[in-house]
């Protein structure tokens, strides 16, 4: 039976203020998301943005919340923006940032063939020496490319050894502050020389260096060229003769994989690559101490930072969330690097670590962030409709990361709604 408000009579007023309460009540359920958008709309920004954070087994003193309007620079939502947290892979964000600013967004790494001898007839009469220069994707390919090379030389025989030459970096094959069990696991061990990310024959090879000078007498041999001596880890001499080259991709395609997969193996030794900038043996430390000066250079407020390794595995790493916002601030108004930086970040709900997430609009698409997990952070920082920049920071022992990305992804809903 459908009730008429005017059928009652005009002293029941108690029995029409039940109904009117009644008709309330079913217009909410009827159209939940009509009133809820209403009653959300009408709250000021900050306040959404606070809810939005509002989630159980996160903890608000152990996180750090920061959003800021490009347009017109002004703060629109802070929350222990200075507090000193673990970044997890938001590391990778001023690694970037330094990266593309130091060696451009074109630069490319090197891996050399040196001669070191003479060549007689078609015999080259010495060792050859297989040079890296810190890139991540040297593969199986590159070393096909490099044989070749070597034989249209005119060489089809060498008569001493092929040396691994993986002296442009240290020998560390982690960072400080990792656990036991990220080596390998989260990271292929580090070298200036790898190829196919260490991988060698079965397993991940220890010894990265002298793996890549047998894949390399491999492929000379299938070029036609034959080595008498062993392959084996060593060091070109200064006098050695370039005998073969091949160039990485261009540094913008390789961050852009680095951010948006969050691959750490590629961090890592991108942080060398920075160390080894000013000449010296790269190494974390040198890189570490360049992205800081770096940082200093760009006005970045560093207090609360400290930078320890190049992906975020390291437990020792800090970072604020004003200082994330002043690298993604800085970056975005740098027209030489803005392109590849903003370009190498996760597109929500499409891309990378976010493909799986804010998949519904308004945030789908309009989402271009890092995201950040390790067992003691969780993490998500980038750029909302090219009209906000933000980050949010969460810590705990373990952290919540189920919650913690629920935050996460409302407080960027909330941006991407305005």
């Amino acid at each position: 039976m459908v009730l008429d408000p005017s059928s009652i009579g005009p002293n029941n007023g108690s029995m029409r203020r039940a109904l009117a309460a009644a008709l309330v009540c079913a217009a909410a359920v009827a159209f939940p998301n009509a009133v809820a958008t209403g009653s959300a709309s009408t709250k000021p920004l900050t306040q959404r943005l606070a809810q939005a954070l509002a989630v159980p087994h996160v903890p608000a003193a152990h996180s750090a919340a920061m959003a800021l309007d490009l347009n017109t620079g002004a703060v629109v939502f802070g929350r222990n923006p200075g507090l000193s947290l673990v970044p997890a892979s938001n590391e990778k964000l001023p690694i970037t940032y330094t990266a593309l600013e130091t060696l451009g967004p074109d630069y490319r790494m090197p891996t050399d063939v040196l001669g070191q001898g003479a060549l007689v007839g078609t015999t080259w009469r010495g060792s050859l020496a297989l040079q890296g220069h810190g890139d991540p994707t040297l593969s199986s390919a590159g070393l096909n490319r490099l044989a070749r090379q070597v034989r249209a030389a005119g060489i089809g025989k060498v008569t001493g050894s092929v040396l691994g030459d993986e002296s442009y970096f240290d020998s560390r094959r982690t960072a400080p502050g990792w656990k036991p069990s990220f080596y390998i696991t989260q990271s292929e061990p580090l070298s200036a020389l790898t190829v196919d990310r260490t991988w060698f024959h079965t397993h991940h090879s220890s010894a990265p260096a002298a793996a890549a000078a047998a894949l390399f007498k491999d492929a000379l041999r299938k070029q036609g060229v034959s080595v008498t001596g062993r392959a084996t880890r060593g060091v070109a001499s200064p006098d050695a003769e370039q005998l073969a080259e091949v160039l990485s991709p261009p540094l913008a395609q390789i961050v852009r994989f680095m951010d948006r997969e969050s691959d750490n193996f590629t961090a890592e030794l991108l942080l060398k690559q920075i160390g080894a900038a000013n000449g010296a043996t790269g190494t974390t430390a040198a890189g570490a101490a360049l992205v800081r000066t770096t940082l200093v250079e760009a006005g970045i407020p560093l207090a609360g930072v400290r930078i320890v390794d190049g992906s975020g595995l390291s437990s020792l790493d800090r970072l604020t969330a004003r200082a994330i916002v002043g690298i993604l601030q800085a970056a975005w108004q740098d027209p030489t690097i803005k392109a590849s930086f903003v370009s190498a970040l996760a597109v929500s709900g499409r891309t990378g670590t976010l493909k799986d997430r804010l998949r519904r609009p308004p945030a789908l698409g309009a989402v271009l962030a890092k995201t950040g997990t390790t067992s003691l952070a969780s993490a998500l920082s980038g750029f909302v409709r090219g009209r906000y920049v933000f980050s949010v920071l969460q810590n705990g022992r373990p952290v919540s990361y189920t919650w913690a990305r629920r935050a996460q992804d409302r407080f960027a809903t909330v941006l991407a709604s305005q």
